[in-house]
């Protein structure tokens, strides 16, 4: 794999265990995603597209073929080898959200830079809440904010550990069109100033038609645009 390429998989399939017997949910997916690159994942609902981002952001183990994220083939890693692959790399964007109830805004951004180890966490985590409009909002808990707000601090959160690749579900899913636009522009911007590399599920054909490419995911197969 070369140092230019974020993400490979190859032959990639995965198949679960039903009471009917197997089910193969993606089969055959060859994928090359370079630093730096938006790629949008798109397909009709039960495509497989979901279930793809989760096992290439290595949240689930896949059953056939290879993923290999920054590099590191994930089925040479257990789950706590994934964990802290995700840590070193990996930041996420939710459609809903994912923020801890009992920590502010601030307190969220921070969370991951913490894990880390980093100082200067509370010093970036204002900095980012502050290009998210959300200045004013530091002391606030997610029940105190709106839901583009809350996917705001979600955004923030996610480029606080200074992460390589992004991968974001849905993350309009849940907001009316005006605060999803303000989303997806934060996003690309944040995205675009930090070199990150982007990959995300959407069933929104603009936001994906700003994104470099995009692939779709059709019964389990990838078809790439």
């Amino acid at each position: 794999m070369l140092k230019s390429e974020a993400l490979v998989t190859k032959d990639l399939g995965h198949t679960v265990k039903t009471s009917e017997g197997p089910l193969t949910i993606l089969k055959g997916i060859n994928l090359e995603i370079k630093q730096g690159e938006s790629v949008a994942i798109v397909g009709a609902s039960g495509s497989g597209k979901s279930t793809l981002l989760g096992l290439i952001a290595g949240l689930d183990q896949h059953t056939d073929g290879e993923i290999y994220l920054q590099g590191h083939a994930l089925s040479a890693l257990d789950e706590e080898g994934r964990a802290d692959l995700r840590a070193q790399y990996v930041g996420f964007v939710f459609q809903s959200f994912h923020l801890l109830p009992s920590l502010s805004a601030l307190e969220n951004v921070m969370l991951p830079a913490e894990l880390k180890g980093d100082t200067s966490a509370r010093e970036t985590a204002i900095e980012l809440l502050t290009k998210v409009g959300l200045d004013h909002r530091l002391n606030h808990y997610p029940r105190q904010l709106s839901g583009g707000e809350q996917q705001r601090v979600a955004i923030a959160r996610a480029f606080a550990s200074n992460a390589k690749i992004l991968f974001a579900d849905e993350p309009t899913g849940n907001l009316d069109s005006k605060n999803g636009v303000l989303i997806s522009d934060l996003l690309f911007s944040l995205n675009e100033d930090n070199g990150t590399t982007l990959i995300m599920v959407t069933h929104d054909a603009k936001l994906a038609e700003r994104c470099d490419r995009f692939v779709e995911i059709e019964a389990g197969e990838l078809k790439e645009s």
